[in-house]
């Protein structure tokens, strides 16, 4: 399912969140202008996060827990990345403010870089994407909006149609207003159950990095939670 948009306005212009969307394609071309091989290795071994290199000096590996949460693997991987983190991301920072966001954000998603390392602290594959900052994020959002509409392109070959059809509002062809808690909660339980899943996989497969979503996730409920602004009535 793809989030095209919410009926949750922001009262103020989400800058910050347009910013680190720029950033994070701006980065992306630069790694697409670097065309060599090996000065494209070469970037990703200093900026993306490795597990096992973080496990063996965390003093000079720990500016990646940051600095990999800004390159990507791919345009699907960053496209997809940058379209959750703009449909969600403007509201929390509107309740959080810009400032708070922030470190929210890079805490976050180093938070979730953790958790991807305590699962697979032998790994010698580099971890990059937004994604865990990002989840935390979501877990923000479904804490601050569960009662949101989301506006999402649903594939025809999604199996519970039915379902979806009654929490739905106003659902027409591939198109449904879900509520947050349908959207977001059943992201959540598919980040679970991949995570739960892969535990049986070599440290030294690639893939998604599904406790980093899990880890980022759990993150951004507590921190709101215990941190985050009072929820207003919408």
């Amino acid at each position: 399912m793809i989030p095209l948009r919410d009926a949750n306005p922001a009262h103020a212009r989400p800058y910050l969140t347009w910013a680190i969307a720029l950033v994070n394609v701006g980065v992306f071309l630069y790694m697409a202008s670097l065309g060599d091989v090996f000065a494209l290795t070469s970037f990703l071994l200093d900026h993306a996060f490795v597990p096992a290199a973080f496990r063996e000096a965390p003093g000079d590996a720990l500016p990646t827990l940051f600095t990999s949460m800004f390159l990507h693997g791919g345009w699907a991987h960053l496209l997809s990345n940058m379209v959750f983190l703009v449909v969600f991301a403007d509201n929390v920072e509107d309740r959080f403010g810009r400032l708070r966001f922030l470190v929210f954000y890079l805490v976050g998603g180093a938070f979730a870089t953790l958790a991807h390392a305590l699962f697979s602290r032998e790994s010698l594959v580099p971890l990059v994407g937004a994604s865990g900052a990002i989840s935390a994020v979501l877990g923000a959002y479904i804490s601050l909006f569960p009662r949101q509409q989301v506006l999402t392109f649903v594939p025809p070959l999604f199996v519970p149609w039915l379902v979806l059809s009654f929490l739905a509002r106003v659902p027409r062809f591939f198109l449904f207003w879900l509520p947050a808690w349908v959207f977001i909660g059943y992201w959540a339980l598919l980040q679970v159950l991949e995570a739960g899943a892969s535990l049986g996989m070599s440290v030294q497969e690639g893939g998604v990095a599904w406790w980093a979503h899990v880890g980022g996730f759990a993150f951004g409920l507590a921190w709101t939670r215990l941190l985050g602004p009072r929820r207003r009535r919408s």
